[in-house]
């Protein structure tokens, strides 16, 4: 079988090219480098199964793009700047890839016939009134903020997505993840834990936007991968939105003082002022990935950042 990953240079997304090589499929990564990484998939660029191009979805695919292929199975769409600094550094391409980009990618689901899966992000809830927040939550989000690049631009992702569904029955999923580490996060992704961890092994302070007692919910990327695989591969759950997450809250605070602890550590912790539009709590409700995919998340956080710091030690 035969699947596309756009994105799969990424964090996520290189992750996800080898589990789909570990399972036998002849894997498509498409990615523009512009937040990948091409050393996160060095290891595969050999294999007899993966392909890689280093094509950008902001611009119409070549012509002869599909002549690689006779047809696709699956299709993950996972092309996008994810990290508050990428995409606010990359903001209009990062309109551009959710919109004229998935537009791309849904018309080559609907060419090959292929199953699609968009990546889409809890960051579509925005600053939440509700917790834990259901897929059926319509969100509370600033449509011209500092943010709305990207939960804007997920929001139009999901709302084509779904008209490809009703106008053409595509088989279309939508998941919603929240936020995800582990090794190859990138050093500048900006979010708290590749923050703290980098800021702790290099001896810097530790800097928290706020006072620290905002919450996230964690999930370690192999749980992640495990769910997304899962939504993809099982039948009948098109037009179907799911919560990918772990549901769990940990305070920012929790956060920087597990990761002292962890590395041994005492670097100061400095308070600095809010950030814009920064969300006061994430939750995820995970019952329909419970019921539907037979999926929770069972990587504690304790032993997810041991493996992260590990990765970043030995950079």
């Amino acid at each position: 079988m035969k699947c596309l990953i756009t994105g799969g240079a990424g964090f996520i997304g290189s992750h996800l090219c080898d589990s789909m090589i570990s399972k036998g499929y002849e894997v498509y990564c498409l990615d523009n480098l512009s937040t990948g990484d091409r050393r996160n998939i060095a290891h595969l660029l050999s294999h007899k199964n993966f392909h890689f191009s280093k094509l950008d979805l902001t611009s119409p695919l070549p012509a002869d793009f599909t002549d690689n292929f006779n047809k696709l199975d699956f299709i993950y769409h996972l092309a996008s700047p994810a990290s508050p600094p990428h995409y606010q550094r990359l903001a209009i391409e990062t309109l551009m890839v959710n919109s004229y980009g998935t537009y791309q990618i849904l018309n080559l689901a609907k060419k090959f016939n292929s199953r699609f899966l968009l990546a889409s992000t809890s960051e579509v809830y925005g600053d939440p009134l509700v917790h834990p927040q259901k897929e059926s939550y319509y969100g509370n989000v600033n449509p011209h903020g500092v943010r709305a690049c990207y939960d804007e631009a997920k929001r139009f992702a999901e709302a084509i997505t779904m008209e490809y569904y009703r106008k053409f029955r595509l088989d279309a999923r939508i998941s919603r993840i929240f936020n995800t580490y582990g090794p190859r996060m990138s050093v500048t992704d900006g979010r708290v834990i590749s923050n703290f961890i980098t800021q702790a092994l290099s001896g810097k302070k530790l800097t928290i936007y706020g006072d620290g007692m905002q919450t996230r919910s964690f999930s370690y990327i192999s749980d992640l991968i495990d769910g997304l695989i899962k939504f993809m591969e099982i039948p009948d759950l098109q037009s179907e939105v799911i919560n990918l997450g772990y549901p769990e809250e940990h305070t920012v605070n929790e956060i920087a003082h597990s990761i002292q602890n962890l590395t041994k550590t005492k670097n100061e912790i400095v308070y600095l002022e809010k950030k814009s539009d920064d969300p006061v709590r994430r939750k995820p409700d995970i019952t329909k990935a419970k019921k539907l995919l037979n999926w929770q998340p069972h990587t504690g956080l304790h032993h997810g950042l041991l493996e992260t710091i590990a990765y970043f030690q030995n950079l």
